[in-house]
């Protein structure tokens, strides 16, 4: 019984010696593992250190490599009168913003480094600070304050609204997937209202006819603006959210459905002058295309533009325009060569609730074309003024409303020249029987006749005759020249 005890004794003694060199050899391979995570930890924290290093080298290169590229810098100063407030208030935020990232990402990475995995490293407990949760508290509260403060005087002078007595032109901006509507106003001045529920494919803004301010309005292509005085844009939108931006300018502003809004910026240089001022950086100077070396350098093409900020579509990237800034003499003359939308594309049509009413600048258009048409006849032996706007129902002896118009220049002229006498004619294209073309244009020229006599012309200064279709000026063979043909003259008898 002692030999068994012995020999489990010993095989004991046995199996504990080996179970104790294999935890032995574990622990070594343990302590070796500890040490080259120790190793890693160290150079993760060294690597850390070299990337943070290279980064901020590299953020400090890129930002002067391509400063001259950066709204605010080098050639891309602001091209309007707030726009350099604009440009201060971010280089300000710039340069504090940019002294916390430094001081940030200097820290973030040496305590990477620093605080790496050690065997011997110990976690320290640090107690809460009042003093300290007071001072990183207070510091960016101050600063935060500053930059508002700074920014809501700037904001309150850059969105003053136009104050009465102040020179300014006003256009409306009108977005839509994917463009935009450049509305003008005409020698008025003054923009014309309207209402959605006018909207339709000959009147696309929804512009009143009925309202005179809207005669003159004319829409176009492109954004063209007289350096040196102010302009008010009136935002909004047709559809979806969009964004009102000419970044050259500093102008940002929303463009929202059913809600306008407005900026007031004045443009300090044109698109030449801008260009002038690229010319000088070597940035500019490359071809415009790099595809084809032979293109016009970058400065030369410049332009200034209008974009929507807002991602409002597929499409969105269609919404770029051209804008161009330009002396105001030029400005002017451009405006003068614009055709009112008004005029071009509703007058006298169905869409026009004005077919029997005319404006004042047509009255006046209209008079000063009477006048130096009958100067005409009154020195050449012909003696004849046709009536360009003198006009009747289809096949009837009705006057239309407008008619009455020209006929009162002729009233007003005879009023004038107490000596003239005239004989009024009426004549017909080929359309119809002869007999029934003669009648109607005696009564047609009759019907002039007792409207001049309304207006208390002496019936001895007038007489009227019907010429039928016997006196066509052209050729009847076409429904453009039958149109010349049927017509209402005078001829002067007396003066």
């Amino acid at each position: 019984m002692t030999a068994l005890l012995v020999f489990l004794s010993l095989i004991l003694i046995v199996v504990i010696a080996i179970q104790i060199g294999k935890v032995t050899e574990l622990a070594a391979k343990i302590r070796g593992e500890e040490e080259m995570q120790e190793i890693i930890n160290g150079r993760q924290g060294l690597y850390m250190v070299i990337f943070m290093i290279a980064f901020l080298v590299l953020t400090a290169y890129t930002g002067a490599v391509y400063k001259n590229y950066y709204l605010g810098f080098g050639p891309m100063q602001a091209a309007s009168a707030h726009g350099g407030k604009i440009d201060a208030m971010f280089n300000v935020t710039l340069v504090i913003c940019g002294i916390v990232f430094v001081i940030t990402q200097i820290l973030l990475f040496y305590y990477a480094w620093k605080y790496s995995g050690r065997r011997t490293g110990k976690a320290k407990f640090i107690a809460h600070d009042n003093k300290l949760e007071m001072i990183w508290t207070a510091i960016p509260a101050v600063v935060m304050a500053f930059l508002v403060i700074r920014g809501l005087d700037a904001w309150n002078e850059i969105m003053a609204d136009i104050q009465p007595g102040e020179d300014y032109l006003e256009i409306e901006a009108t977005g839509f997937q994917f463009g935009w509507a450049l509305r003008y106003p005409g020698p008025d001045g003054v923009l014309g209202p309207k209402n959605y529920k006018l909207i339709s494919g000959a009147n696309p803004l929804g512009q009143d006819w009925t309202d005179e301010r809207n005669v003159d309005d004319f829409h176009a292509d492109e954004l063209v603006l007289p350096k040196g005085k102010k302009i008010r844009v009136r935002i909004t939108s047709k559809d979806v959210l969009h964004n009102f931006y000419l970044p050259h300018f500093r102008v940002k502003m929303d463009a929202i459905p059913g809600i306008p809004t407005y900026f007031v910026f004045e443009p300090q240089k044109t698109n030449e002058e801008f260009r002038e001022q690229l010319r000088n950086y070597p940035e500019y100077q490359v071809p415009s295309d790099p595809k084809d070396p032979n293109s016009k350098p970058k400065w030369e093409v410049f332009d200034y533009e209008l974009a929507c900020a807002e991602l409002c579509g597929n499409s969105h990237f269609a919404m770029r325009k051209t804008v161009k800034i330009v002396e105001p003499e030029a400005y002017e003359m451009w405006a003068m060569q614009q055709k009112s939308y008004y005029l071009s594309n509703i007058r006298f049509k169905d869409e026009d609730p004005n077919k029997d009413k005319l404006f004042s600048a047509e009255i006046e258009a209209r008079k000063e074309e009477f006048a130096e048409a009958l100067d005409t006849a009154l020195i050449t032996a012909k003696k004849t003024v046709q009536f360009s706007y003198v006009t009747f129902a289809t096949g009837s002896d009705k006057l239309t409303g407008v008619s009455r118009y020209e006929l009162d220049n002729l009233v007003d002229a005879m009023k004038q020249k107490s000596g003239l006498k005239v004989e009024l004619a009426g004549h017909t294209d080929d359309t119809g029987e002869d007999a029934q073309n003669l009648t109607l244009s005696q009564k047609r020229a009759d019907a002039v006749l007792k409207y001049l006599r309304s207006k208390g012309i002496d019936a001895s200064r007038l007489s009227a005759k019907g010429f039928g279709e016997t006196q066509p000026v052209v050729a009847n063979d076409s429904d453009e020249n039958r149109a010349k043909n049927r017509r209402t003259e005078f001829r002067i008898v007396g003066q």
